[in-house]
């Protein structure tokens, strides 16, 4: 644990979640106090025209500027259409998304508040946050930086203490990286898939992934659908959040897709490029995979990473792996599908003892396993059968390994979930929660096909070709995992705290989802801190015949039996 600062107490899997909440929300918050020379990295913008239009409002969920314009469809999701130079783009994203903007930085404040009021640990954290970052700048593009800049005159003013807008809004861009560097954690479980020729009902190529970066249920609330055409590059969507003009799932007019899927990283002592970034300059810049490789060799990063890209024009999908000592490309022979996980598969890392053990401990090679159990099963795949690949919430041979444990495809925590079909130029999109709400349909063809003055102010998607929500959402079952949620995360309070929490309620909670190891060990933890042994050791051994999500946590409820025997 890189900050001795913080103490913990272990908590299964739901206490590496609230480790992860923590670290994401407090780099965030906190990575741009105190940077020196970075402060005095303002981009030069002289060369843009540095007024844009006033918005105006023409009700509650529609907003235009000009021709650009931010509106909700009828599922909840955000669609925001923006064109123009790189300054142009951060001042109209940031002026028409700015109470989506706003909204996100409070709920990183608010997160710092519940999880860590100390203000001398926050102090502490500020310091070596600040050495951390102090090169990040160094490495952003030009054009980025000026987005970032335009972007940043719409922060709140309300943060201003915290630091200025434009260094906050920069380092907000690597939130994923930043709190998957200082974890060395799985802060996204992501799975993606691609399946093309024999593989696919058409013949074309189909893409899925779940997006599982988790800050908490509000984060993944307001979700935007991008559609950007810059003045440089090719036109492109992308599935973001107010503040942010990374990609992290996205496919451009030429048919290329990216996302990304986090590997197994050393704790680097720099931040350098944040990933969402090289792929942003990815789908703006390359229309082939060979393109994409180039880009992605250029830049220095520092967490391992997986992009995912699907290229219509080649007809086939690759996996670039990316770390800041290392570098492959993962292509199948023989094969027309491609998996992706949380580890990689290149000869590069063949031989990486941290990958190795990665495979060997964590979720990503179960997850692995679970996405060609359900291919073979699904010898020809559609949009819709990739969809419900996505939300599988079972485990191998279908076993029942509870609600919201991460071998599972569907965590129940996605920030969305994205199909690609890249030589029609179509995606959909997830709506909430999770990706268990109705999947948008859109069509890139018609999207930036048409003028701007065409394309009016409405939503952009198509409802003739959307796939419905996930019934499980209409379930009783559903209903018992958000109930289980609030209970698990009060007992969790109850264990770090001391706190007292009924009999009735710890039962409540295995019945609530009684397939899920994690239910028992809570149960045990607080029994085993309470000194109630014989409670304590019937749970821990109940969890220890489920399916354990790692070997850590496996090798934990293992030692507890042995201490309780």
């Amino acid at each position: 644990m890189p900050f001795p600062l913080l103490t913990w107490t272990r908590v299964g899997s739901c206490t590496w979640l609230q480790k992860i909440q923590l670290f994401v929300v407090l780099l965030l918050f906190l990575s741009s106090c105190g940077v020196k020379k970075s402060l005095h990295d303002i981009p030069d913008v002289s060369q843009y025209e540095s007024e844009i239009a006033e918005r105006t409002q023409l009700n509650d969920s529609t907003f235009v500027l000009d021709d650009n314009f931010l509106t909700k469809n009828r599922h909840g999701q955000w669609e925001l259409f923006v064109n123009g130079n790189p300054y142009e783009l951060g001042l109209k994203t940031g002026s028409l998304t700015q109470e989506l903007f706003n909204r996100q930085e409070q709920i990183f404040v608010d997160k710092i508040d519940s999880l860590v009021p100390s203000k001398g640990k926050q102090n502490l954290l500020r310091k070596f946050l600040a050495w951390f970052n102090r090169k990040m700048y160094r490495n952003i593009d030009a054009q980025y930086k000026a987005e970032i800049y335009g972007m940043s005159k719409y922060a709140s003013k309300n943060f201003d203490y915290i630091a200025k807008p434009y260094q906050r809004v920069m380092y907000f861009h690597g939130a994923h990286d930043i709190g998957h560097a200082l974890q060395d954690l799985a802060l996204v479980g992501c799975s993606s898939f691609a399946a093309w020729g024999d593989h696919t009902e058409d013949g074309k190529m189909i893409i899925g992934r779940n997006f599982d970066f988790y800050v908490g249920d509000e984060f993944a609330k307001n979700k935007i659908i991008a559609f950007v055409v810059p003045d440089n590059g090719h036109k492109f969507m992308s599935v973001t959040w107010g503040g942010f003009i990374g990609v992290l799932s996205g496919m451009n007019d030429q048919g290329l897709t990216v996302t990304i899927n986090a590997g197994k990283s050393d704790f680097p002592w720099v931040a350098k490029t944040p990933i969402s970034l090289v792929t942003r300059e990815i789908l703006q810049y390359a229309s082939t995979i060979d393109e994409a490789i180039a880009i992605a060799k250029k830049r220095e990063v520092f967490v391992s990473e997986s992009i995912f890209v699907g290229s219509a024009k080649d007809k086939r999908a690759a996996i670039i792996e990316v770390s800041p000592n290392n570098f492959g490309v993962y292509e199948v022979e023989n094969s027309n599908q491609l998996i992706c996980s949380n580890h990689f598969q290149s000869a590069a890392y063949a031989n990486d003892k941290k990958n190795q053990k990665h495979i060997l401990e964590s979720h990503s090679q179960y997850r692995y396993e679970r996405m060609e159990e359900l291919l073979d099963e699904h010898p020809k795949v559609t949009p819709k059968i990739v969809v419900d690949i996505l939300r599988d919430k079972k485990g191998l041979d279908d076993k029942r390994i509870g609600y919201g444990n991460e071998k599972a495809l569907n965590q129940l925590l996605a920030h969305h979930g994205i199909v690609f079909q890249p030589e029609d130029l179509k995606v959909w999109v997830s709506g909430n929660p999770h990706q268990l709400g109705e999947f948008a349909a859109y069509d890139l063809n018609e999207i930036f096909n048409e003028t701007d003055a065409d394309i009016g102010i409405k939503s952009m998607s198509e409802a003739k070709l959307n796939i419905p929500e996930d019934p499980f959402v209409n379930t009783l079952a559903y209903q018992h995992y958000q109930r289980y949620r609030k209970l698990r995360n009060q007992i969790i309070r109850a264990i770090s705290s001391d706190g007292y929490v009924e009999e009735k309620t710890l039962q409540e909670l295995i019945l609530l989802n009684p397939d899920f190891w994690e239910a028992y060990y809570l149960v045990g933890k607080y029994n085993y801190e309470k000194g109630y042994d014989r409670l304590a050791l019937n749970a821990f051994l109940e969890a220890e015949t489920k399916e354990i999500t790692t070997v850590p946590d496996r090798e934990e409820v293992e030692r507890y039996i042995r201490k309780l025997k």
